[in-house]
């Protein structure tokens, strides 16, 4: 292991929010992202070499990344484009293969489409903003004012500052809507898809009555592990379409894991928060 990064699973777990829906058998390691080198693999093992530089999203039940040396199944694992630092690599595999999922698999993202982020400073979202790019989408976050010149740097198109406008009355007939927030932002994002338009939540399960009285799909989507999808945003990277956005780093020590999820927990944290191991 070369560095980890902050998800707020990992201080959700670390609580009480997601021990009654996730298998975890508790004492347990967090951290569900990795970067570094290999330095052994398995007798049936044939895409991968000793020396390799790689990351991963571990599966959700194996030991956590907040650990100098970790086993992974041989599909979780890709290989770190030549132009891509470890912290850089390390920011990618949940936080990515999330936006993945929710916008190209669910959301059927395709040019053309109106999409909203929510929150596109954060490590979900500026990643979010990136994909729905390479797709050819309009995009449009929400960010605070200090965070504009960030955002529209990612390629957003429209940026709207929380701080003053709602975004509800601003937008209408959006083909998808991605929610990092949940409560009432979720409540209010149903006003601005079209007829037909999807909502998908990493936060929490829509309101299907909702869903159906203003006539949209509504998903709650949590991350499947999927070394395909990983390998797709590191294509990505090597191309320079996608890039990562680290706030702040840490070092790998017990006063360091502590500062981080403090960060996290904070809600302002901006872009990725790593774990320097080495």
């Amino acid at each position: 292991m070369h560095a980890t990064s902050i998800n707020p699973i990992d201080w959700k777990v670390r609580g009480v929010t997601l021990k009654e829906m996730m298998p975890f058998t508790f004492p347990l390691i967090l951290g569900w992202d990795a970067a570094g080198i290999v330095t052994n693999v398995g007798k049936n093992v044939s895409s991968l070499k000793i020396g390799d530089r790689v990351f991963t999203r571990p599966a959700t039940t194996s030991n956590g990344t907040y650990a100098e040396y970790i086993t992974v199944a041989e599909d979780l694992v890709v290989k770190i484009p030549a132009n891509i630092k470890f912290d850089e690599a390390a920011s990618i595999p949940l936080a990515g293969e999330t936006a993945w999922q929710c916008l190209v698999d669910i959301g059927e993202i395709k040019s053309g489409d109106h999409v909203l982020i929510h929150a596109g400073a954060g490590g979900v979202g500026s990643l979010a903003i990136q994909i729905a790019k390479s797709f050819g989408a309009y995009v449009t976050t929400t960010g605070s004012s200090k965070n504009e010149s960030l955002l529209k740097s990612l390629g957003a198109d429209k940026v709207i500052n929380y701080e003053k406008t709602d975004f509800e009355k601003e937008l209408k007939d959006y083909d998808l809507v991605f929610d990092t927030l949940g409560n009432d932002i979720q409540d209010k994002s149903y006003k601005v898809l079209r007829k037909g338009g999807t909502l998908v939540s990493i936060v929490q399960p829509p309101d299907s009555e909702k869903a159906k009285e203003y006539g949209v799909n509504a998903v709650f989507h949590m991350l499947q592990p999927n070394g395909q999808d990983l390998e797709k945003l590191a294509n990505l990277m090597a191309k320079g379409k996608l890039k990562a956005v680290i706030g702040k780093t840490f070092e790998f020590n017990e006063a360091g894991l502590q500062n981080a999820h403090a960060l996290s927990e904070s809600h302002h944290a901006k872009g990725k928060i790593i774990i320097n191991i080495k």
